[in-house]
C-alpha cells in the first residue's frame, strides 16, 4: 500500500488501528479497507431498504440546496454526470435544468433508480462512459470518499469536463462534529463509532477523510479551482432512527438509547462544526 499522503505527499503514520493512517503535515486521513461491492455476503449486512427510508428525506433536502448552488455556477444548464447515483435522488433533482446521466457500480444499488425508468448507468466510473462522453457538470455524492485511487478519478474528470466544466464534491468532513467525537472514543478503546463511520464492513467502506483544507489542496494540486464551498446539515429527526438500525448492530434498547440522545441534541450540534462539506469547482 502506498502510503504517502495524497495531499501533500508527506509519510503518512499509523492512526488510531490497523488499518487506520494519518498525515501529520495536513491531517488528511485515509484507511485500508476493502470495497465489497456486488458481494452479496456484505450486503446481508444491510437492510437496504431501511437504509433508503432513513437517509431519504436528509439526503433530498441537501441535494435541493446543493442542486441551488450549481445552478448559479452554471445556469444555462448542459450536460450533468451523476458519479455513483445510488437511488437516484440527485438525478431526479437534476432532471429539470440538466441533461442527466446516472451512473452506480452497486447492481443491488443501481435496480432501484432503474426500475423507475431513470437514465442511469451501471458500472464504474470512468469505464462505464463512452469515449465520446463528456460533461459540463461532475458530480459526487458522497462517492469519492469511497474511491481508492482519488488522484486518477481526478484526472478522469478533468478529461471527461468540457472547457469551463464543473466538479461538484460532496463528503464528510473530518473537522465534523460527530467524526471528532468518534476519535475520542476510539482513542479510549471504544471504535464502534469510529468504525461505523468510516463504514468499516460495509460494501463500500470509506478509504478517504478530508477536511476543507486539505481538500482544496488536492483539487488546486489536480487542475481546479475552486469557486464556492460551503456545509450542509448531517441530521435530521425524519429517519433518524431507521438510520441508527439499518446495519443491525445494536440491540432495540441501544438503538432507543441512541436516538433519543441524538435527537435531544440535534439543536445544539446545529451550532457545531458539520460534518458534511462540500466543494464545487470548475477545471482549469
Amino acid at each position: 500500500m502506498n502510503n504517502n499522503c495524497p495531499v501533500c505527499q508527506s509519510t503518512m503514520s499509523s492512526g488510531l488501528h490497523d488499518w487506520h493512517y494519518q498525515c501529520g503535515s495536513c491531517q488528511y486521513e485515509k484507511a485500508d479497507l476493502k470495497p465489497t461491492i456486488n458481494s452479496s455476503q456484505a450486503h446481508d449486512r444491510i437492510n437496504e431498504a431501511a437504509r433508503e427510508d432513513g437517509l431519504r428525506e436528509l439526503r433530498v433536502r441537501n441535494f435541493k440546496a446543493l442542486l441551488g448552488a450549481i445552478v448559479k455556477i452554471k445556469p444555462t444548464g448542459g450536460k450533468l454526470l451523476d458519479v455513483g447515483c445510488a437511488h437516484g435522488w440527485f438525478v431526479e433533482a437534476a432532471m429539470k435544468d440538466f441533461e442527466v446521466l446516472g451512473v452506480e457500480p452497486d447492481k443491488a444499488v443501481y435496480d432501484v433508480p432503474a426500475a423507475k425508468g431513470l437514465p442511469v448507468r451501471q458500472g464504474f466510473f470512468p469505464e462505464v462512459l463512452l469515449s465520446s462522453e463528456k460533461f459540463d457538470v461532475i458530480v459526487f455524492n458522497d462517492v469519492i470518499e469511497h474511491i481508492p485511487s482519488v488522484e486518477l478519478v481526478l484526472q478522469s474528470c478533468r478529461a471527461r469536463l468540457n472547457e469551463g466544466g464543473v466538479l461538484v464534491l460532496n463528503l464528510p468532513s473530518s473537522n465534523g462534529i460527530f467524526y471528532r467525537l468518534s476519535k475520542v472514543f476510539a482513542y479510549i478503546g471504544k471504535s464502534g463509532f469510529f468504525e461505523r463511520l468510516w463504514q468499516k464492513g460495509l460494501p463500500s467502506p470509506h478509504v478517504h477523510y478530508f477536511n476543507k483544507g486539505n481538500l482544496l489542496s488536492l483539487l488546486t494540486h489536480n487542475g481546479f479551482d475552486a469557486v464556492k464551498s460551503g456545509n450542509l446539515p448531517t441530521l435530521g429527526l425524519t429517519g433518524l432512527y431507521t438510520r441508527i438500525s439499518y446495519t443491525g448492530e445494536l440491540g432495540l434498547i441501544s438503538r432507543s438509547l441512541v436516538y433519543c440522545a441524538v435527537a435531544a441534541a440535534l439543536p445544539f450540534l446545529r451550532l457545531l462544526p458539520s460534518d458534511i462539506i462540500y466543494v464545487i469547482s470548475k477545471r482549469r
